[in-house]
């Protein structure tokens, strides 16, 4: 197909879907959502204030913790501006550039959340399995270099996605099943042959999610075998408290991810509502959750918050 046939063929914009059964521009869902996107800002944003400012958080540890609250910031960020427009504005069409900006960063900020998630679990490895080697194996270079990695690789992988699929013909309906722009919705709106494209699609899941849940896994293993090996339990109780934080975070990025991916392959006959909700819970839930779980469960965060009250308090007295 010709450059000029191609881009003819190709749609001008998206209709975007908001919640099945839900008329657009319904305030009583836009004030939810409004508050959920507030309460996401504030808690990561707060959460990154805090370890920036507070020297004693200066460990491998929150250095990670503040690259996943970057995640979750990215992630909401590039879902915001078409969430709002439908519930607020009642703009459900979106221009195919924009369409495709908007899945690149998803998908990219998500498979960055995944890395930064395998590399918590590396932390977390190393100090149960070797905790006298700790300082020593986690560097400030190789955090670096473990967050510049991690970058890059969401980068380069989604790319070639966006690449493909803007080559695209769309002849069909071009009403997409979200209230954003996901790589295995624009597919299914395509009339040529997608083999190509969901064959990429597959292995840049494979190569990111799936590689990073294994190692995860795997990782988990060790650190079970290490602390059961411990003969105190209280001891062992400490030890694996210091994972739980983590093993939340992982529990709320990976059940919404593995269950919107089996719906979309085999869920076909489920109602829509099924698919829209799932979808905002893959990404909306865990930018919320994953700062009010490390806030509750970590005691340093914990600490400095009620620091800060105490500190209001007397000032507002005043």
């Amino acid at each position: 197909m010709s450059s000029s046939n191609r881009t003819e063929s190709s749609p001008l914009t998206f209709i975007l879907t908001g919640i099945p059964g839900l008329l657009m521009g319904s305030y009583w869902m836009a004030l939810p959502l409004c508050c959920l996107y507030l309460l996401m800002l504030l808690g990561n944003c707060t959460l990154l204030w805090m370890i920036k400012t507070d020297h004693s958080l200066h460990t491998p540890m929150y250095y990670f913790l503040s690259m996943l609250a970057m995640a979750d910031l990215g992630l909401s960020l590039s879902t915001l501006p078409t969430m709002l427009a439908i519930f607020w504005f009642k703009s459900t069409s979106l221009h195919f550039e924009a369409c495709i900006v908007q899945m690149y960063f998803i998908h990219s900020f998500s498979a960055i959340e995944s890395g930064v998630l395998v590399a918590m679990a590396f932390d977390r490895f190393v100090a149960i399995c070797y905790p006298l080697r700790y300082t020593s194996v986690l560097t400030s270079s190789l955090i670096m270099k473990a967050g510049g990695m991690i970058f890059m690789r969401g980068i380069c992988v989604v790319l070639p996605v966006a690449v493909l699929i803007k080559k695209m013909p769309f002849c069909r309906s071009h009403v997409l099943s979200h209230s954003f722009c996901l790589h295995q919705d624009m597919l299914r709106l395509v009339c040529g042959d997608v083999k190509v494209n969901s064959l990429y699609g597959l292995t840049a899941v494979i190569l990111t999610k799936g590689l990073d849940s294994l190692t995860i896994l795997l990782s988990y293993t060790m650190i079970v075998r290490t602390i059961l090996s411990i003969v105190s339990q209280e001891t062992q109780a400490k030890a694996f408290s210091t994972c739980i934080s983590h093993l939340c975070a992982v529990l709320i990025f990976y059940i919404p991810l593995i269950g919107l991916s089996i719906i979309h392959r085999f869920g076909k006959h489920l109602p829509p509502l099924t698919h829209t909700l799932l979808a905002d819970a893959y990404l909306l839930v865990p930018p919320v959750l994953n700062p009010l779980v490390y806030s509750w469960k970590t005691k340093q965060i914990r600490r400095r918050i009620l620091i800060l009250l105490c500190r209001r308090g007397p000032q507002q007295q005043v």
